[in-house]
């Protein structure tokens, strides 16, 4: 069998399963190959029903007790059942699984393994697996199971028979790593890392083959922004840019004086624009710091010299609030230049009148989503592209934006707080600036790190807030291992949640499985106050600015990394009001403690994100990555941070030794680097 060949040629993949997989990305055999689980199940003996822990899976091993029953309504059934053992009882419950009704009542002894969470003061399994007969646990006791990432319709069971045969039948290599670093580093030959990735024996195994995946996904990645770095060194800036007296009447009649880091880093926009060479820089501040009004300023001063500005955002709702802001700040501060919002919502008449005012030259500023490098949008004279790090700009979308044939200024933002080596590192073709301040008048976010036991206390503060006028947040993590139950958990919580505050208070529910503009509406509704309490995932990190929020409550926050946790925080401590951040946990570990304590103590994410690197070790990581930061299958930046290095460092000295990769030895690595590069030039993560 190929690799090339699609995935619809393995035995058992039909039409329909072959269309599942494409869904997540799969198309050819060799996608599957490297389709990694996103965790694994590893398997204990079961524990006494007494003996469970809030927050964590467990396994358990006892008989139904008394009647299984169902709750009324088609649309979201809950089958609820009792366990019962020597030591105890604890109630379970299924979702979307009536069935069980029938056949559970009449099995003897079952083995169950779920997660378990405090219901109105009483544990619950929920949506546990079955196993039965038990002897079908035994087997996998001790075992690492992969956990792969599905679609509706998709098992975890179908993804794994899939790729045994594909494991089986493609003989292929794909190794181009040189010898030099496999011997070096003690890495594990490519077809065993492969199978070890998917079906490790043992913790060691995974970790090992983990450990060569990483340091070939960071090898590549640091040679093509080598590669591109070089490409734009040679970027001949093709704009005349001079200093605007209207923009320092702008700063000197904003209500609030820009801090040092912030005018430092438009001193550094400025220059760039002015020079020679096309600007590549990247703007990293913490949360709150006052990046958007940086991003503004450079937009003013492509319009004023006579360019446009493009600014683009992650969601529609986003755009839609930057849109309102700079056309407000427009029409107050009297500054001649049209602002265009352009999104993939708009209706078909407004899309053509936007499109026709950007190509005249008419609007200067657009702002928008991946609207704005569609084929029908032609700018007129493009002179500055704002983005955010979701959005990477390769080559290739410079000249699709440029429209004229001049390639734009990118200034890309950043609010994730890397320490500023590993930044140096993972940015190597864009310039640096960092705003390491924050305004005056924030009001430093107050925290508490809490267990379960407070919920009652901090729903009663949420209360008093709501009565205050303000807005709260909660966060719920994906608690189900089907990435499908994230919706129930979210629901189901927001129905408990509305019951406990009362009628007076609306609670409402966001997610990652809801269509875009049911999401933007939540977030609108939300904006304007029509929802008190949003019971949310963590697809509210990229939401629009709520400055009456004051209170987020964060459950289970031993589950997130302390990067992505200050990240949440920082949705509320946008406005005028105290703000406060509630971590609430179950973990009683002394490890949980120490993280959860820095985050107590500490509002700079650039402080945290250093501890965050400093309390991880090298055999935490059973899943596959944490910190979100760039598009990497395999590697995580915190948790690889001494692979990331090495990984820089060896491209360094392979780049100085043999410029061009043309020793026999390395072209196996050139032509994986072409291809990869190509892929980094035309792709944007969108």
């Amino acid at each position: 069998m190929s690799k090339k060949a699609g995935v619809g040629t393995i035995k058992g993949v039909g039409e329909k399963t072959e269309k599942l997989f494409e869904k997540i990305g799969v198309y050819t055999v060799d996608d599957l190959i490297h389709y990694y689980p996103r965790g694994y199940e590893i398997f204990g003996e079961p524990v006494p029903i007494s003996e469970v822990e809030e927050g964590k899976v467990c396994t358990i091993c006892g008989s139904v007790f008394g009647r299984v029953q169902v709750s009324p309504g088609k649309g979201r059934q809950i089958t609820t059942a009792y366990l019962k053992d020597l030591t105890g009882t604890i109630k379970v419950i299924w979702f979307r699984m009536p069935f069980l009704r029938n056949t559970l009542g009449r099995k003897g002894a079952v083995v169950l393994r779920g997660r378990v969470v405090k219901k109105r003061d009483s544990l619950v399994m929920e949506h546990p697996e079955i196993y039965d007969p038990a002897v079908r646990y035994q087997e996998k006791i001790n075992t690492m199971q992969p956990v792969y990432g599905l679609t509706a319709g998709l098992t975890n069971n179908a993804v794994i028979k899939a790729l045994r045969q594909a494991l089986e039948q493609v003989r292929e290599q794909d190794d181009f790593l040189p010898d030099e670093f496999t011997k070096k580093y003690h890495f594990r030959p490519y077809e065993q890392s492969v199978r070890e990735m998917h079906f490790p024996e043992n913790k060691e195994a995974f970790l090992a083959a983990r450990q060569r995946f990483v340091f070939e996904e960071f090898l590549v990645f640091i040679l093509s922004l080598r590669q591109i770095k070089n490409i734009q060194d040679r970027m001949k800036n093709g704009f005349h840019f001079e200093d605007q007296p209207q923009i320092s009447e702008f700063l000197r009649q904003l209500p609030y004086e820009l801090t040092a880091a912030q005018l430092r880093v438009w001193d550094d926009m400025q220059k760039d624009m002015k020079s020679q060479y096309v600007m590549s820089r990247l703007v990293q501040g913490d949360v709150g710091s006052g990046k958007t009004i940086v991003a503004v300023l450079g937009l003013l001063f492509a319009g004023l010299n006579g360019y446009q500005g493009a600014l683009m955002a992650p969601t529609e709702v986003l755009a839609r609030q930057h849109f309102e802001n700079i056309k407000d700040m427009l029409e107050q501060y009297q500054i001649p230049l049209r602002a265009e919002l352009l999104t993939g919502s708009m209706k078909a008449k407004e899309k053509r009148e936007a499109y026709a005012r950007i190509e005249s030259g008419k609007s200067s500023i657009i702002i928008g989503t991946h609207a704005l490098i569609q084929e029908r949008a032609i700018y007129h004279n493009l002179a500055l592209v704002v983005t955010d790090e979701q959005h990477r700009f390769g080559v290739k979308q410079r000249e699709m934006l440029a429209g004229k044939g001049k390639l734009p200024h990118i200034l890309v933002m950043s609010a994730t707080p890397i320490p500023r080596t590993l930044g140096i590192i993972l940015y190597g073709d864009l310039d640096i600036s960092v705003i390491d301040e924050l305004p005056k008048n924030r009001l430093p976010i107050k925290n508490c790190v809490v267990d379960t036991g407070y919920r009652p206390k901090a729903y009663e503060f949420i209360r008093k807030q709501v009565a205050q006028g303000r807005q709260c947040y909660v966060i719920c993590p994906m608690v189900e291992e089907s990435e499908a139950m994230e919706a129930e958990n979210v629901i189901d919580y927001c129905e408990m949640l509305s019951e406990t505050l009362g009628d007076s208070i609306n609670v409402s529910f966001l997610h990652g499985k809801m269509k875009e503009k049911e999401k933007d509406e939540v977030m609108n509704a939300f904006g304007r106050n029509e929802i008190q309490v949003l019971v949310s995932t963590t697809v509210v990190e990229v939401g629009i600015d709520v400055p009456n929020a004051t209170v987020i409550m964060i459950e289970n926050a031993e589950r997130f990394g302390l990067a992505q946790l200050h990240q949440l925080r920082g949705r509320v401590g946008r406005g005028k009001y105290q703000s406060y951040c509630i971590f609430m946990t179950a973990s009683k570990s002394k490890e949980t403690k120490e993280r959860l304590d820095i985050l107590n103590h500490s509002n700079d994410g650039f402080f945290i994100a250093s501890e965050d690197l400093r309390l991880r070790g090298p055999g935490d990581l059973f899943g596959i990555r944490q910190s979100g930061v760039l598009d990497f299958k395999v590697a995580d930046v915190f948790q690889d941070a001494k692979l990331l290095q090495n990984a820089s460092e060896e491209a360094d000295r392979l780049l100085l030794d043999d410029p061009e990769l043309e020793c026999p030895e390395h072209r196996r690595l050139k032509e994986h680097l072409r291809i990869k590069l190509d892929e980094i030039m035309l792709e944007t993560t969108l």
